[in-house]
């Protein structure tokens, strides 16, 4: 279609691979895409077929310290006139933000500029960054019919696409659900940051199951680095089978593979899970602003697809007995399974796409 597409996202896996999901679509759809973010994209960077990637200033806005708030909106400020710059050269149709402070200089840029612009949120919660965003673009886009401090005099704004998945995603949709016969795969991960917690729990707990239990077990998990060694010494030495790395870069093919999955809650987890069809046990991030993982474990939860666990309250005891019942009834994970599948919205990334084309 010949159209040039901005798209800006905050440099965390959860903004940028809806970003990256999106950009595949636009790009076989014909368009140019560009990414804006921020320095943390650069873990990640290899993984899109965006056309170029640019970072820009950007700062978050949090506490009430005056002097913090002020040093933040000099940096913003310097953001938007980069910003500028980069719009004035792009000349882009259409400007999409994925949420995080990073996109708030386009954006705002973008509005200065008489650009088309738009949103998009992932999560049950609004974004902070959204939503001082939200009065100042053309179109909302959200995964979630139901989103919290999304305020309802926008509501004329906003369209309900579905959270993007990447290709990766999309290529395992059809694979079913495996035999629990042989070997019970489990898939641990913490999000694209990685979890510490649990580095430190799901080893130590999973390698005090009953030995003809943990004989069974096959454990894909990922962790920081700096933990690496020392997990994999704990399964190894409870006689476990295990793979640890400090990033899968195939990780919807591990899903895909996987009895069940642990993992945080974050917005494209949630929709990546529902889209494979595999249960979870969810652990959303403790002392977030504004409990967005727990909002969206919920949505799988309630459906039957997962289970939600506290990380403030998780008992050992616990844990096992629920990982126990799974080997004594597997049917459990098969019911959950096919009702996370129901959930998902593998067309979301191309509801968005055409948002976008209509826009620009």
């Amino acid at each position: 279609m010949n159209k040039k597409i901005l798209l800006a996202a905050g440099g965390t896996g959860g903004h940028l691979f809806p970003a990256f999901a999106l950009t595949e679509a636009l790009k076989r759809a014909g368009c140019q895409v560009d990414i804006v973010t921020d320095e943390r994209v650069d873990q990640f960077a290899h993984q899109t077929v965006a056309d170029e990637m640019h970072v820009v200033p950007s700062a978050t806005l949090k506490g009430k310290n005056p002097v913090a708030l002020l040093k933040t909106g000099l940096i913003l400020g310097r953001g938007v006139m980069a910003a500028r710059k980069l719009l004035k050269k792009l000349q882009p149709d259409f400007v999409l933000g994925f949420g995080g402070y990073p996109t708030f200089p386009p954006l705002i840029a973008a509005k200065q500029l008489g650009i088309a612009c738009g949103l998009h949120d992932q999560n049950a919660v609004m974004g902070r960054a959204n939503r001082l965003l939200a009065s100042r673009v053309d179109v909302i886009a959200t995964s979630f019919k139901q989103v919290k401090y999304l305020p309802e005099k926008y509501l004329s704004k906003v369209t309900m696409t579905g959270n993007p998945v990447r290709q990766k995603v999309l290529a395992v949709q059809d694979v079913p659900y495996p035999d629990l016969s042989d070997e019970f795969r489990v898939l641990i991960f913490g999000g694209s940051q990685g979890a510490r917690f649990f580095s430190d729990f799901f080893p130590s707990t999973l390698a005090e199951m009953a030995p003809d239990q943990r004989g069974k077990l096959s454990i894909v998990q990922q962790c920081r680095a700096e933990d690496l060694e020392r997990v994999r010494q704990i399964y190894e030495k409870a006689g476990i089978k295990v793979q640890c790395e400090a990033f899968f870069d195939d990780l919807p093919a591990k899903m895909a593979d996987s009895h069940l999955i642990i993992c945080r809650s974050g917005a494209s987890s949630v929709a990546e899970i529902a889209v494979c069809g595999r249960p979870a046990i969810m652990v959303p991030l403790p002392h977030a602003l504004d409990n967005d993982q727990l909002l969206n474990a919920k949505s799988l939860a309630d459906a039957g697809a997962g289970w939600i666990i506290n990380q403030e309250t998780l008992e050992k005891r616990a844990f096992l007995d629920q990982i126990g019942q799974f080997f004594a009834q597997p049917e459990d994970l098969q019911r959950a399974a096919n009702a996370a599948k129901s959930l998902g919205q593998p067309e979301a990334v191309e509801r968005l796409a055409d948002l976008v084309l209509r826009h620009a």
